[in-house]
């Protein structure tokens, strides 16, 4: 079974590093155009092309799917399946191209968390559960039949780095298993069930990060960790712009605490009132600055209050 893999980001390269060394016959690579990065903006391989290339795979970089140029490679080929991780929505022509089909895999129990973000939206919406799933590409993005799932618990303590972690050597296994499944012929596509309250992962903006301490403390929290190693919850503190890391809820209503209201003994603890008591800042990075741990951060500062 001749396969083409799709996949951009890190999470991909498990994936397809799965596949070789489970000797599935990986016949080329698809991946996003090198691009600059970092501060000196110095042109970059995506990590799957990183992969690919050390272990000699053909690998395609196109900037438009739908060109002819594009589609007549990949068509020479003759690719049995597709695999699709960590890569942008495609064509029809494309998806469509392969005898066995296009599976993809997705870091959520689909239906539930569609989109772009959906480790990210899971811890943010206080999630206990969640998981990784393959299924079969169709027009509408992640709704096609449904091939393999797996779940994963969510403790309070995770955050999506973290999280990240498991489902991606999760969804490496999952893909080769899925693959091998389709090579024999033992599939069972199920549609997807439209139930009534679908959560969505849409892509994060700048504003998905940013604190309301207006909000309840363990939203506060969730938000935190789910916005953590990247791209980072943030606020405001007297003036500068600061990227929260680590925090804690603490229900206790202190007097004057309110909502927003700011509080330290200048030595071992930063705090600000939230709806329902207040948050405790554990680890933050100012802008233009090192993260510290909160203790660290206060020795150094010279206070306004």
């Amino acid at each position: 079974m001749r396969i083409i893999f799709f996949g951009t980001p890190e999470f991909a390269v498990a994936s397809l590093q799965a596949l070789v060394e489970a000797k599935m016959d990986v016949v080329a690579v698809v991946t996003a155009p090198d691009k600059p990065a970092g501060r000196g903006q110095q042109i970059q391989s995506s990590p799957v092309k990183v992969y690919a290339e050390s272990c000699g795979l053909a690998i395609l970089q196109p900037l438009k799917l739908k060109d002819p140029v594009f589609l007549q490679e990949l068509a020479s080929f003759q690719a049995d399946l597709q695999i699709i991780v960590g890569f942008r929505m495609l064509p029809e022509a494309v998806w469509n191209m392969p005898r066995l089909g296009t599976f993809n895999l997705h870091a959520s129990l689909l239906p539930q968390y569609r989109g772009a973000a959906p480790i990210h939206w899971a811890i943010i919406n206080g999630e206990t559960e969640t998981g990784i799933t393959t299924f079969f590409l169709q027009h509408e993005i992640d709704t096609g039949d449904l091939l393999f799932q797996e779940k994963e618990s969510i403790s309070e303590k995770d955050t999506t780095g973290e999280l990240y972690e498991r489902l991606m050597n999760m969804g490496s296994q999952l893909v080769v298993k899925t693959a091998k499944a389709i090579e024999s012929g033992d599939i069972h596509p199920t549609p997807q069930l439209e139930i009534a309250e679908l959560k969505s992962a849409p892509k994060l903006q700048r504003s998905t990060g940013e604190v309301h301490w207006t909000r309840a403390g363990r939203d506060i929290v969730n938000l935190v960790r789910g916005m953590h190693p990247f791209p980072g919850a943030h606020t405001v503190f007297q003036g500068k712009n600061c990227k929260l890391i680590a925090v804690e809820f603490n229900p206790e209503i202190i007097p004057d605490l309110g909502a927003g209201v700011w509080d330290t003994d200048q030595k071992t603890y930063l705090r600000v009132g939230c709806s329902d008591g207040y948050i405790n800042i554990l680890e933050w990075q100012m802008e233009g600055k090192k993260r510290l741990k909160i203790a660290e951060f206060l020795r150094g500062y010279n206070y306004t209050f």
